[in-house]
C-alpha cells in the first residue's frame, strides 16, 4: 500500500480502512448538509418568484433586490465566518450557522412583505457565505491527505445536489398547490429541514484535529485523529501537525500581520483569482437566469422551464464525474482543461447565437452547448477551486484567508448574476457569451502562470513548500 510523505521528509503510515473509516464517513455526510442548505437556498428563489411576485406585488427592482441581497449577504458571511471559525471553532460555527439558516428560512417563510423577506434573505445569505467558507476547512483538516480531494469534493456535491433538489421541490409543490397565492413560502418552508438535520447532527461531530492542536488542546486532537485513523497514523498525523505548530508560534505571521508577509500575500492572491475566474465562468448566470437565457434563445415559457431542469441534472452529474477524477488527475491539469473546455462552449453558444437563424434548430443548439458548458464546469472548476481554497493557506490564517477570497468569489457572483439580465438585453446572447470566453482566456493565463500543484501532498507540506517558493 501506498505510503504519504509527510513535511518532515517522513513517511506516513497508510490510511487502510476500518471502523474508523466509517466514522469519517458519516462526519463528512453530516458536515456536507451545509452545502446542501447552501445550493437548496440559492436555487429555490428562481422558481419561486413568479408566485412571490403576485402575491407581495414586485415590481422589477424589488425583484433583482430581493434575489441578490443574498448573494451580498454571502460575501459578508464568508468573511465573517471565517474570523469565527478561526477564533471559536470549526465544529462550533457550523452548528451557528445551522441556527441562522433556520432562523433566515423561517423569517423568509413568514415575511409579511418584499421589505422584511428581504431582511431575511440577507440573515440566509449570511448563513450560506459562512458555509462556503467552514464546511470546506472543517474538511480538509479532518480527511487524511489521500482523501482529502475526494471528501471536500463532497460539500460541491451537495451544493448541487441542493439546487437540483430545489428545481424539483419547486415543480411539485407548484404543481399540488399552483393555485395558491402562498405556494412560495411552501417552497422556502422545505428548507428547514437539512438545517434541523445539520445543527442535531453536528453536535454529535467532532471538532477539527488541527484547530484544537492550533489552541494548545493536544490531548483532544490526538482523541479525534483516532476516531477518523488508525492508531498508528493518527500518532504519526500529530507529530507532524505538532512539528509546524511548533513553528508557526515562532513566525511573526499572525492576524492583521498576515499581509505584510509576501508568500502569504501570492497565496492570497493566488485564492481571489481562483474564486473570481471560477464565477466569471458565468455558471451562476445559467444556474440563476437558466429559464430565461433558454427563452432567449427560443424556447416557449413551459418549454423553458422543463429544459432547464437539465441545467440542474448535468450539474449533479458533471459533480459526480469530477469526484471520480479528483485524486486521479494533476489539479492543475483539471483547471486548464475545465477553462479550456467552458471557453469553447462560450464560443459555441455565441456562435450559434449569432449565425443560426432563430428557430428550434438554434434553440437546441444553445440547449445542448449551455448544458455541456455546466457539466464540464461543475466536473473541473466547480469543486476544484473550493478544493484548493482549502488546500492552499497555512493553517493559522487558513479560515480568514479563505474567507477574503471565497469574499472575493461572492462578490464576482453578485457581479454575474446582476449584470447577466440587462447585458443580455442590450447585446444579446452572442456578445455576452464572447465576453465570457474572453474572460475563460484570461483565466488559462492565470492557472497557467500562477496557480501551484497541491495534488497528493499534506496540508503542511504545502506549508513549507509556498514559505520557501514565495519568500
Amino acid at each position: 500500500m501506498t505510503r504519504t510523505t509527510g513535511s518532515s521528509g517522513v513517511e506516513l503510515p497508510p490510511d487502510t480502512r476500518g471502523p474508523h473509516s466509517h466514522r469519517l464517513g458519516v462526519i463528512a455526510v453530516i458536515a456536507t448538509f451545509g452545502g446542501l442548505l447552501f445550493g437548496y437556498d440559492t436555487g429555490v428563489i428562481n422558481g419561486a418568484l413568479e408566485p412571490l411576485k403576485a402575491d407581495l406585488g414586485l415590481t422589477s427592482f424589488t425583484e433583482g433586490f430581493v434575489v441578490s441581497i443574498l448573494i451580498f449577504g454571502a460575501a459578508i458571511g464568508a468573511l465573517v465566518g471565517g474570523r469565527l471559525s478561526d477564533k471559536y471553532g470549526r465544529r462550533h460555527n457550523i452548528l451557528v450557522l445551522a441556527l441562522v439558516f433556520m432562523v433566515g428560512t423561517l423569517g423568509c417563510v413568514l415575511a409579511p412583505s418584499w421589505e422584511i423577506l428581504a431582511v431575511f434573505r440577507f440573515v440566509l445569505g449570511l448563513a450560506v457565505g459562512g458555509a462556503s467558507a467552514t464546511v470546506p476547512v472543517y474538511l480538509s483538516e479532518i480527511a487524511p491527505v489521500e482523501r482529502r480531494g475526494s471528501l471536500v469534493t463532497r460539500n460541491e456535491v451537495m451544493i448541487v445536489s441542493g439546487q437540483f433538489a430545489a428545481f424539483v421541490v419547486n415543480a411539485i409543490i407548484f404543481n399540488i398547490w399552483g393555485q395558491h397565492d402562498i405556494v412560495w413560502r411552501f417552497m422556502l418552508l422545505v428548507a428547514v429541514l437539512p438545517a434541523i438535520v445539520l445543527f442535531v447532527g453536528m453536535l454529535r461531530m467532532p471538532e477539527s484535529p488541527r484547530w484544537l492542536l492550533s489552541q494548545g488542546r493536544e490531548d483532544e486532537a490526538l482523541a479525534v485523529l483516532k476516531q477518523v485513523r488508525s492508531p498508528e497514523r493518527a500518532e504519526a498525523e500529530m507529530a507532524e501537525v505538532r512539528a509546524l505548530a511548533d513553528e508557526e508560534k515562532l513566525s511573526q505571521t499572525g492576524g492583521a500581520a498576515d499581509l505584510s508577509v509576501r508568500w502569504i500575500r501570492r497565496l492570497i492572491f493566488i485564492g481571489v483569482g481562483l474564486g473570481v475566474f471560477q464565477q466569471f465562468t458565468g455558471i451562476n448566470s445559467v444556474m440563476y437566469y437558466g429559464t430565461q437565457l433558454l427563452g432567449d434563445a427560443g424556447f416557449s415559457s413551459s418549454a423553458a422551464i422543463l429544459a432547464n431542469i437539465l441545467n440542474g441534472l448535468f450539474s449533479v452529474l458533471g459533480i459526480t464525474v469530477g469526484l471520480f477524477l479528483m485524486n486521479r488527475v494533476d489539479r492543475r491539469t483539471m483547471l486548464l482543461g475545465g477553462f479550456a473546455l467552458t471557453t469553447t462552449f462560450h464560443i459555441l453558444v455565441g456562435l450559434s447565437a449569432l449565425l443560426l437563424p432563430d428557430g428550434t434548430a438554434k434553440a437546441y443548439f444553445i440547449l445542448v452547448f449551455v448544458v455541456l458548458f455546466v457539466f464540464s464546469m461543475q466536473g473541473t472548476i466547480g469543486p476544484l477551486v473550493w478544493l484548493m481554497l482549502a488546500e492552499i493557506f497555512p493553517l493559522k490564517i487558513r479560515s480568514f484567508a479563505i474567507g477574503v477570497c471565497v469574499f472575493a468569489l461572492w462578490i464576482a457572483n453578485a457581479v454575474v448574476a446582476l449584470a447577466f439580465p440587462p447585458v443580455v438585453n442590450a447585446l444579446g446572447i452572442a456578445p455576452t457569451f464572447f465576453i465570457f470566453a474572453a474572460l475563460g482566456i484570461l483565466a488559462l493565463i492565470f492557472v497557467k502562470t500562477q496557480v501551484p500543484e497541491t495534488r497528493g501532498q499534506s496540508l503542511e507540506k504545502l506549508e513549507e513548500r509556498f514559505r520557501k517558493e514565495y519568500a
